[in-house]
């Protein structure tokens, strides 16, 4: 029976011999993430930074986005920002924090729909408080860490120290390179990224696992063998199973994108590119990590009884 394959049984890529240029690139993406993160910072949504958020699409033509950003100044409005989606027809419009409490806010929009008349339709209206955009991000950022403690430690307890301290490697990496994509992309960082960024861990921690399983059946396996051979016939056994649901969740991801909206781009987009740094850490970042480590020694007693193996032609 013929069965489709993204990669061929027999094949032996070596991939270790890349990370003399995998573990460069990682670093100056690394660096280059801090330093946006700390220069630039986030882009926070209106969840997170609090004040009224406005969805309007222009009922006839693009919309003027020169004269909506004046209404800041003219309605004494403070900074605004407008940004346009889809075809140029929708917009978004938002406005910080005005002093005054929410009777302040709901005054603001109400001076915002008298002064674009009726030349846009209000598609959606968003009004969040300073209190409630605090609480938002303390149980964001509470939510965020300890789903990564918790991740870091199923980790450490699943496998041998090596095998762990290359797992929380790859992880942390996901996680930085991430970050640093919000920033310096401007997308708008919100609750849906709080999600984006959990989900990303867990896909991240799946491919890891899968590559470090078999890593772990061939080191019991193949006893004289050497480290970067056995991380080479790892990696091309999970390779074609890596690619295909790498692929497929990358097509439904790429549908999000165009057809989702406005309100989940910012999740669509870093889930793409967390699919896409995952499959990478697990394969130029956490495995070769062992070559430096060695081999774990912890084997079973049956492992120790049976002496070596033939090494596979």
């Amino acid at each position: 029976m013929f069965r489709f394959r993204l990669a061929p049984d027999n094949m032996k890529f070596h991939f270790m011999r890349l990370r003399r240029v995998t573990y460069p690139l990682s670093a100056v993406l690394s660096i280059l993430s801090v330093v946006a993160f700390l220069t630039l910072g986030l882009n926070y949504g209106i969840d997170f930074s609090g004040g009224t958020l406005m969805e309007l699409r222009a009922k006839s033509g693009q919309a003027d986005l020169a004269s909506l950003r004046s209404l800041g100044d003219k309605l004494q409005l403070g900074e605004v920002e407008v940004q346009a989606f889809g075809g140029g027809q929708d917009v978004t419009f938002r406005i910080r924090l005005q002093p005054g409490g929410d009777a302040a806010q709901q005054d603001a929009v109400q001076r915002v729909r008298q002064s674009v008349g009726e030349g846009y339709e209000f598609r959606r209206v968003e009004v969040v408080g300073p209190r409630i955009s605090g609480e938002l991000v303390q149980s964001g950022t509470l939510g965020v860490v300890l789903s990564v403690i918790a991740v870091l430690t199923y980790l450490w307890f699943h496998y041998e120290w090596q095998l762990a301290v290359a797992a929380v490697i790859a992880t942390m990496h996901d996680l930085l390179l991430t970050m640093g994509f919000f920033a310096l992309t401007r997308l708008e960082f919100n609750i849906t990224s709080i999600a984006a960024i959990l989900t990303i861990v867990g896909l991240s921690l799946n491919e890891t696992v899968v590559v470090l399983d078999r890593i772990r059946e061939m080191l019991r396996k193949y006893k004289r063998m050497p480290m970067p051979e056995i991380i080479d016939t790892s990696i091309n056994a999970v390779l074609s199973r890596t690619i295909m649901t790498s692929t497929t969740t990358l097509m439904a991801l790429f549908a999000l994108v165009l057809f989702g909206g406005h309100v989940i781009q910012s999740f669509s987009l870093a889930m793409m590119f967390g699919m896409v740094i995952g499959a990478y850490s697990s394969i130029f970042i956490c495995s070769p990590i062992l070559i430096y480590l060695g081999a774990p020694s912890a084997q079973t007693d049956a492992d120790k009884g049976e002496g070596e193996r033939k090494q596979p032609a």
